[in-house]
This record gives C-alpha cells, sequence and structure tokens, in this order.
C-alpha cells in the first residue's frame, strides 16, 4: 500500500486528514483535541521560544510515507511529507505538539521538546478489524469472526425519523430485506434475512437486547442503541438453536464509557409527514364525467348523469390528508466514577399520521447501570419502561379512494351528511359518507411494557468469569372502542362498546461460565451455560350495547352481547457451548452447540440439537503476503444447523373445543388430533465468504450461502368423518441460496477537508420448495405451493391483452395434453397458470456521506427489483366500468382505452356495468414493484469545536432532513413496499417526512 501511494504520488491522501484536523466536521469532536482556527485571549503561543524542525515518517518496516498530514496542535500550520517522508516546519515553538495523521495508519501526537530532527514511526491501522463486535453471548473482535455477521453502529440509526428501529435499518444491511407494511405511525416492518425459511411457520427473525431474548419486536428507543449486529448464518445464529432458523438482531443498549465523566445529552426534532400518492391518482368530476360518456350502452346509465353532477367536484383526498406534525425529543446523562456507571435516558414522540384522525405517542426511559462491588463482582441492573397511547379516529383511505367527487360530503350547515337519509342525493356505492359516523366513532389503545435486569458477572479468575443475565418483562394492553347509538354503524345496537385488556409475562435467565485464555501465540475462549425463558398471556374482553351518547364505562351498557378471554404459556429450556480457538492471529476456529426444550412438541421429540462448525483464515498476516493493494484479505467458511419452532403454541396435543354448548351444558368438540414425535423445523446452512481492504480506500465483503430447511412445520387437514379439522406434522422441505456483497468507499478525501464516502450493498436470494406433503400442489389464494417452485409463485390466469376488433378481454388458454397456448375471450375457460413470484430479484441499499467544514449531506436509498405484485385496488379502480360508481384512477403514461379509433389499447372498451368480467383476477394486474427509494437526505452543520469549547458546551449541530422524498419505480399504486408486503388494495404509504433538528451535549 505504501508503495503504491508513493509511485502514484497520492498527496492529497495525506492532506485530507490535515485538513480534518483543522476543521473538524465529527457530530462529537473531541476535547483537547481539536485545533483552534484564530488566537482567543488567553493563548500564550506566540510569547514561546521559536525554531525550526525537520523530519521524517516511516511506517513500522521503514518505508517512508508520503503525504502524511503534519500539524502543529492549538495552530493551523502544517505540512505534508514529500516523496521521501521527509517534512519541514519553520518557526515552530519548541515545546510544541505534533499531531501526525495517514489514513490506513494510527495517528500520533509528537512532542517537540526543543529537537530539531525528529523521526516518527506510525503503526497500521488494518481498517477496524480490531473493532470489538456483539454477537449474542459473546463479543470478538472483527478479524477473528468466521460466521456471518452484519452490523450497524447506532449512529447509523439516526437519519429515519421513526419509533421503530426496525424501519432504520433498510438498506444498510446485505441480504437482510427491510420493507415497511404501512406508513401509519409505529407500523412495524416486514424483515427477511436471506429469504424465507418456512411456509407455515414464522419467517420473523428473533430480537436479542442486550443478552435476553424477546417475544416479538421490541418497542425501544433507537438513541437509545450502541450498536446492532445481524446473526445471518448458523455459525453465527447457532447459540439461538430453535429459534434461529430465520436470523436474529441482536442490539446493545449504550452504557457508560470511561474515566470520571458526566455528560448530558440533548436532542430536539421536529417537523411534518405528508401523504405520499404515489402514482395512483383517481379522476376528478370532469374525468369521470367525460368517462361515463364513453359508455357504449348509454341506456344503461342512471337518469342523473347530466351536466349537473359537474356542479361538485369534491376531492376527498384533500379532506382525509394532513401534513401531520411529528415531534422527537430525547434527553440521556452518561457518568463515570471510582466504581459507579450510569446512562440514563428519557424520549418523547408523538407523530400525527399524514391521514387525518390517527395520533400516536410514545414515552420511553431508561437507566442502564454499573457497580464495582468489588474488583472481581460487578453488578449490572438495568430498567427500561414504554408507555405508548393510540387515538384512532382515522379516515378511510378506501373510502378517500371510492368515493365520487360528485358527491358532497357536507350539507349546508358545514356537518357530514348522511347519505342514507332518504333526504339526501348521493351517487356512490353503497350510500357510505364515512365522516358521517366518523363524527363520534372511535378507538384508544394504551400499552405499557416494563423490563427489569438483575445481571452480575464475577470474575473466578483472571480467565474464568461468572455472567448471570436476568430478566422479567411485563406488558399490558388495554383497548377500546366506541360506537355511538346515532352512528349508521351502531344503530341496530342502539350504540356498542368494547374493552379488551391484555397481560404478558415473560421471565428470561442466563447461568454462564466464560473462559478466556492466550498462551504464547494461541487465543482460546469458551462459554457454557444454561438458559430457560417462559411466557404467560392472559387477555379478557367484553362487548355490550345500548348506550348514551358519550358513554366510556362498559358497565353503562344495557345488555352484554360477547365476553371473551384466552390464556396461553410456552417455555424453553436450553444448554450452550461454544469454544473458539486462534492461532498468530491468522487462523480462528468456532465451534457451537445447543440443546434445546421446548413445551410446545411432542412428548419423543421435546429436546432437539443443534450445532456449528466455522473458520476464518487471515491471510494478510501471512508472510508469503506481501501485496502492495491489499490492506487486508480474509476467507471465511460455516456449515451449521438451527431451527423454527411452529406458530401454534400447543400443535403437539389433541385439542378439543370448548366454545360450544349443548342443551345449555358445556360441550367440547373435538378439533386437532396430536403428534408425540412433532419436533422442529431444521435449517442446514452452508457459508463462504471473503473480506477485503484495498488502497486505504475500498472495503467489501462477499459471501455465498445454501440454507436447506427440512421436516416443515405443516397442518395435515384430514376429512370430516374423522371428526379433527387435521394435525401437524414435520413433512415438507425448503432451500434458499443466494450471494451478498457489501462496498465501501472513501471517494474523495482531499486536502480541503472534504471527505465523501459511499457505502453500498447488494443481496439476491433464490427460493425453492424441495418437499411437499405426497408431492401434491397447494393452491391458496392467487399463489400456488408447488415442488420447484418459489414460496411466493403467482397463481392465476394469466392476461392475453385487447382484442383489437371489438375491445374485449382476452386471457391465454393452454391444451392441457400438449400444452399449447391460445387465446380465449371465455374468462371461465382461461387457464389457470403460474405466471411468476413476489419475491425480489435482487434488493439492497446505498448511503453517501459529505463532510466540508463542519457542513454535512448524507443520503441513503433502498432499492429492490423483480418482485412481481397483484395490484388488487385496479380490480376496483380500473374495472374498465365493472363498478361504476367507484372512482375510476387515471390512466399511467402508456396506458389507453379501446375505441374504434384505438384499437391497440392496453384497457378494453369501458362499459356501464363491465366488459366481459375483464376486471376479473389475472396477470393482468400483476405488475412490477421494482422501485429505488431515497429513504433520507439530510443537510446539517457542525459548530466548530473552538467555538464549543469557548461557549462552555460539548458539541452542537442543527440539520435539516427529509424521509422518502423520491421514489422512481413504474408501480401503479400508492406504495410499492406496502406491496411487496401484501396489501395492494387501499395501503397506508409511507409518508414524505420534512424534520428540523438540534442536537447539544454539554
Amino acid at each position: 500500500m505504501k508503495k503504491l501511494l508513493t509511485s502514484i504520488g497520492w498527496v492529497a491522501l495525506g492532506s485530507f486528514s490535515l485538513a480534518l484536523t483543522a476543521f473538524p466536521v465529527s457530530a462529537n469532536p473531541l476535547k483537547g483535541e481539536v485545533l483552534k482556527i484564530d488566537s482567543y485571549e488567553g493563548s500564550n503561543v506566540a510569547e514561546q521560544a521559536e525554531i525550526d524542525i525537520q523530519g521524517t515518517v516511516k511506517d513500522a518496516s521503514g518505508q517512508a510515507l508520503l503525504g502524511v498530514s503534519i500539524l502543529v496542535k492549538g495552530t493551523t500550520k502544517g505540512t505534508i511529507t514529500d516523496m521521501d517522508g521527509h517534512f519541514t516546519l519553520n518557526d515552530i515553538s519548541e515545546d510544541a505538539v505534533l499531531q501526525v495523521s495517514f489514513i490506513g495508519f494510527k495517528s500520533q501526537e509528537v512532542a517537540i521538546g526543543g529537537k530539531s530532527q525528529l523521526e516518527i514511526v506510525l503503526e497500521e491501522d488494518t481498517q477496524g478489524l480490531e473493532e470489538v463486535v456483539v454477537t449474542g453471548y459473546t463479543t470478538q473482535k472483527r478479524e477473528n469472526l468466521t460466521g456471518s455477521v452484519a452490523i450497524v453502529d447506532g449512529d447509523k440509526l439516526q437519519d429515519i425519523t421513526s419509533p421503530n428501529v426496525g424501519n432504520m435499518l433498510q438498506g444498510k444491511l446485505a441480504g437482510v430485506d427491510v420493507s415497511a407494511s404501512s406508513g401509519a405511525p409505529g407500523a412495524l416492518p416486514k424483515i427477511r434475512i436471506r429469504g424465507k425459511n418456512s411456509i407455515r411457520s414464522s419467517v420473523n427473525p428473533i430480537w436479542v437486547v442486550d443478552g435476553v431474548i424477546w417475544h416479538g419486536t421490541p418497542n425501544i428507543n433507537p438513541a437509545d442503541i450502541q450498536s446492532i449486529s445481524v446473526l445471518k448464518d448458523a455459525a453465527s445464529a447457532a447459540l439461538y438453536g430453535s429459534r434461529g432458523a430465520n436470523g436474529v438482531v441482536v442490539v446493545t443498549t449504550k452504557t457508560a464509557q470511561g474515566a470520571n465523566t458526566s455528560n448530558i445529552n440533548v436532542s430536539a426534532k421536529t417537523g411534518v409527514s405528508l401523504f405520499n400518492t404515489g402514482g395512483f391518482e383517481i379522476s376528478n368530476s370532469q374525468e369521470m364525467y367525460d368517462l361515463w360518456g364513453q359508455f357504449p350502452n348509454q341506456n344503461a346509465i342512471p337518469d342523473y348523469y347530466n351536466e349537473a353532477l359537474l356542479n361538485t367536484d369534491t376531492d376527498w383526498l384533500d379532506i382525509g390528508t394532513q401534513a401531520g406534525t411529528v415531534q422527537d425529543y430525547n434527553l440521556s446523562y452518561t457518568g463515570t466514577a471510582d466504581k459507579t456507571r450510569i446512562f440514563a435516558t428519557g424520549n418523547y414522540y408523538k407523530e400525527e399520521g399524514s391521514v387525518k384522525g390517527y395520533n400516536y405517542e410514545r414515552m420511553t426511559g431508561r437507566v442502564n447501570f454499573e457497580y464495582d462491588i468489588s474488583p472481581r463482582f460487578t453488578i449490572k441492573p438495568k430498567l427500561a419502561a414504554t408507555y405508548i397511547n393510540t387515538e384512532n379516529r382515522q379516515h378511510s383511505i378506501y373510502d378517500m379512494y371510492r368515493n365520487l367527487p360528485w358527491d358532497n360530503p357536507y350539507g349546508e350547515d358545514g356537518k357530514p351528511v348522511n347519505p342514507q337519509d332518504g333526504d339526501v342525493t348521493w351517487y356512490g356505492r353503497d350510500n357510505s359518507n364515512y365522516l358521517y359516523d366518523l363524527q363520534w366513532n372511535y378507538s384508544t389503545g394504551d400499552t405499557v411494557n416494563v423490563m427489569a435486569n438483575v445481571d452480575f458477572q464475577y470474575d473466578i479468575t483472571e480467565n474464568l468469569s461468572f455472567i448471570s443475565t436476568n430478566n422479567i418483562t411485563y406488558y399490558e394492553a388495554e383497548t377500546f372502542s366506541y360506537t355511538d347509538p346515532r352512528s349508521n354503524s351502531g344503530l341496530a345496537d342502539n350504540g356498542r362498546l368494547y374493552n379488551g385488556i391484555g397481560k404478558r409475562t415473560t421471565r428470561f435467565t442466563n447461568q454462564m461460565l466464560s473462559y478466556n485464555k492466550a498462551i504464547n501465540d494461541h487465543t482460546i475462549s469458551a462459554l457454557l451455560a444454561y438458559e430457560y425463558n417462559d411466557y404467560v398471556y392472559n387477555s379478557l374482553s367484553a362487548t355490550g350495547k345500548g348506550i348514551v351518547p358519550g358513554a366510556s364505562i362498559i358497565g353503562s351498557t344495557s345488555e352484554p352481547t360477547t365476553i371473551g378471554g384466552t390464556k396461553n404459556d410456552y417455555a424453553f429450556q436450553s444448554y450452550l457451548f461454544n469454544a473458539n480457538y486462534g492461532y498468530k492471529g491468522k487462523y480462528n476456529a468456532q465451534v457451537s452447540f445447543r440443546r434445546d426444550g421446548a413445551s410446545r412438541f411432542g412428548a419423543n421429540k421435546k429436546y432437539g440439537n443443534f450445532f456449528a462448525i466455522s473458520g476464518s483464515w487471515n491471510i494478510h498476516r501471512e508472510a508469503f503476503f506481501n501485496s502492495q493493494a491489499f490492506d487486508y484479505l480474509r476467507l471465511k467458511a460455516s456449515y451449521g444447523g438451527v431451527g423454527n419452532t411452529p406458530a401454534s403454541l400447543y400443535p403437539q396435543y389433541e385439542l378439543y373445543s370448548l366454545n360450544a354448548q349443548y342443551n345449555g351444558d358445556p360441550a367440547a368438540v373435538a378439533s386437532t388430533l396430536g403428534n408425540d414425535d412433532l419436533t422442529w423445523e431444521k435449517t442446514y446452512d452452508t457459508n463462504l465468504g471473503v473480506e477485503f481492504g484495498l488502497w486505504n480506500r475500498l472495503t467489501g465483503v462477499l459471501e455465498v450461502y445454501n440454507k436447506s430447511t427440512s421436516g416443515l412445520l405443516h397442518f395435515v387437514p384430514l376429512p370430516d368423518v374423522s371428526g379433527y379439522t387435521g394435525y401437524f406434522d414435520n413433512i415438507g422441505g425448503v432451500r434458499n441460496r443466494g450471494i451478498e456483497f457489501t462496498l465501501g468507499a472513501d471517494v474523495l478525501n482531499t486536502a480541503s477537508g472534504f471527505n465523501w464516502r459511499l457505502d453500498f450493498n447488494i443481496g439476491k436470494n433464490d427460493n425453492e420448495i424441495t418437499e411437499l406433503y405426497g408431492g401434491k400442489s397447494q393452491i391458496s389464494g392467487n399463489t400456488i405451493i408447488e415442488e420447484g417452485e418459489n414460496i411466493d409463485t403467482w397463481y392465476m390466469r394469466k392476461w392475453a391483452g385487447v382484442n383489437p376488433e371489438d375491445g374485449t378481454p382476452q386471457w391465454e388458454q393452454v391444451d392441457p395434453s400438449t400444452g399449447e397456448a391460445s387465446v380465449t375471450g371465455s374468462y371461465s375457460a382461461a387457464t389457470l397458470q403460474k405466471v411468476g413470484t413476489s419475491t425480489p430479484d435482487f434488493f439492497g441499499g446505498l448511503s453517501s456521506s459529505m463532510e466540508f467544514k463542519g457542513v454535512y449531506l448524507n443520503a441513503t436509498f433502498a432499492y429492490s427489483d423483480g418482485a412481481m405484485v397483484y395490484q388488487s385496488a385496479r380490480e376496483l379502480f380500473d374495472s374498465d366500468g365493472a363498478y361504476p360508481t367507484y372512482n375510476f384512477m387515471r390512466l399511467q403514461d402508456g396506458w389507453s382505452r379501446w375505441s374504434p379509433d384505438n384499437t391497440n389499447a392496453t384497457h378494453p372498451q369501458p362499459v356501464y356495468g363491465g366488459n366481459n368480467n375483464a376486471h376479473k383476477t389475472s396477470s393482468r394486474y400483476l405488475e412490477d414493484a421494482s422501485y429505488l427509494r431515497m429513504r433520507n437526505v439530510t443537510l446539517g452543520y457542525t459548530i466548530p469545536a473552538h467555538i464549543t469549547e469557548a461557549w462552555k458546551i460539548g458539541s452542537l449541530s442543527a440539520y435539516f432532513s427529509a424521509d422518502n422524498l423520491i421514489t422512481i419505480t413504474d408501480y401503479s399504486g400508492l406504495d410499492p413496499e406496502a406491496a411487496v408486503n401484501g396489501d395492494t388494495s387501499s395501503p397506508y404509504p409511507l409518508p414524505k417526512r420534512l424534520t428540523f433538528g438540534v442536537n447539544l451535549s454539554f
């Protein structure tokens, strides 16, 4: 590397670090190590004796370094080394300190001490390979990792404005497919790690927060997070055994660091959320009127069709959407003393939806405390609490698009009209004005989640420690729904009240012995642990009818209608072992074993064994490896098995339903048949990878994997005559194969201080069903599950376009004996067939970071390509007249309707009442949902450190930020992300969001 730099003369590389030191751009500048641009009162530099100095800078091998920045600390005076590593500085204070820095090497401070000749040796910095990575039960240096682990630092999660940390992972990690299911405040995203490993069971990853396995997705303040590690292969996830098949997301929260510190950090962010219509637009009054005029069967059109309709042009979207406000405030304290370390934080987050009527409010608090009772004994209690309140009076997105512009929702008095009254003129379908009921009806939700840890560590010897993690989490959610007796939906019952409450308690304990030892060139680490985790949930609910307007107590109803309740539980018991061996920093090997017992499996198969073996080779540390291009080069390989549990909590038992009665007495009805041999789905995973650093400028990771899942948990239906609906069994298999690539580049590092970095990642996963029960295909809605096919394969009639002769629809018909395809105009005669999948061909993200003299511009992009989704909204809004009293979507570019003058059209001739089933389910509405979305762009400024020091504060920065500002897609619906998640009718699209924020520390 050094010789290459010398030969090509990249002086700018060194100048970049000089400029960065002179003009710090970090949001958290280091106190005492930044430069004062101008002298100010109290400076005595000019009073010191001055000398001229010369020096040479080399690496550890004696190679001269070109372009090293030499800066006199406390001034703007500096230089860079020449081709021979030499530098000269004139008129320098004899007690000055030189700051020496160069990309790829560790920075140094060198005291002159009156010397006029200096020889400086810089130590190589291997691009973060010394970074410690949290992998769940253990921590390892990055260069010792043998499995596939993707890492995101907590400060990289602060770009997106969201209360949910899952949304912030999108586009940042190769092989981790994150897509938003809804733009509603507080909505959780869908996360898939290296594809789907199951057909009927969960495909969601498990979450681990500070060593504790969570039930579901944690609702944690993103500002509390130190780092997130995503465990993608069996080698990294094997210690999570029966729950690791879908990947593991490991969250580490912040703790106090350093000695005798006391810091307060404040951040405030506020902005607006705007409804994002995407490519989906509906007609105005004139456009609707013109379309009706194209119907050839004018005699079928109602008599009210005349130009008087044009007197009303209601914009339902304008009525139901808004610029919703968003607020996010954080306050944290970090303090350390002799034996005590504390991190305390509080957060308040409030968001109004871009659709009117929905408010989300959350408050969180956390205290992470550590106290050294003795040099060997440390207690680490933690306490975290979250409170969430929602109020739902949300306008209906479906109705905003469905309702006709010819209908006026308000009367002359400005109040919503009721179309079901006989004296109201209403043209839209179902005589429904959603605003009428919305005057009164609403629902609320309150959620409390409290998590308490009593953790401690006792160092038995210098190398052997006992680590105890003990957690209890209490969750309570209450919902309330009010239906007013004056509303249309409350007329039949004279109003209704619903009240429900659910409570959940989870307990987790892990008792672990951890051993670490270095013997000459050998390093050994191992752990042995016992773990227990259980869960209990119970709920009660009641509905009553007959209320006075405004009542909110369930006891005030005149008559109970339904009473509900449930209780369920599960438990896991586990034994863990892990060992790592390293030799000379070159060779690393790891073995992991976990034995899991689970309450939800059969008596004969309650326990399962899971394992992994893996290794890595740091080629750059070999004596024979003398590349001038590579900073580091690593190879790694792993193989292992992990498991997955069924969604049902009692699939192994013979179950009876007790919600029936006979002659007034309780009755038990047979439900499912038991299976004492039911056990885990098992996924065996092979992973191969290479990691590299090039020219102190590029870093990359390339990985390929093959995951084979067998024993899929499947419900087998039984004939009604058996008395049972069916039973669960281990049948079927799925395979996922893929490739992932991550590349980071320091694109520009200039002497003027301009820094630009790009990070790119891409993942491709191929999914295939390898085995099904009896080899039989299974049709589920518009999809088919079949051996040799993708799990998400569409199965419907294939659209064959428009008949140019008469404007009628056409589909494909396949001869079952010959396979020959022909065209038919009969929907019923068309052949059901496979027409694509909703799995993307590839997906990933791109991020850009630019800095210059305190100004920074960051952008994050996410993309997905090749996923085919069924745009079901078009069945209603692009129906060619089948639903004439629904509004019509505007045609996209390149679309056109058939007419005698336009016979080469994409759409059939519009007919009042429909054109020969043209709107029925077919590949006509199957669309490519590929997209490129700018998830965030942020422009900010960090006040220089010499100014903040003068103001007696730690740091200060301010920024403007925009989320989802640009989306490039050919998809005609509201949101391609929500469509990939399955909501293709009237989803809540991700809003465009504009915010302003300030960060302050002191």
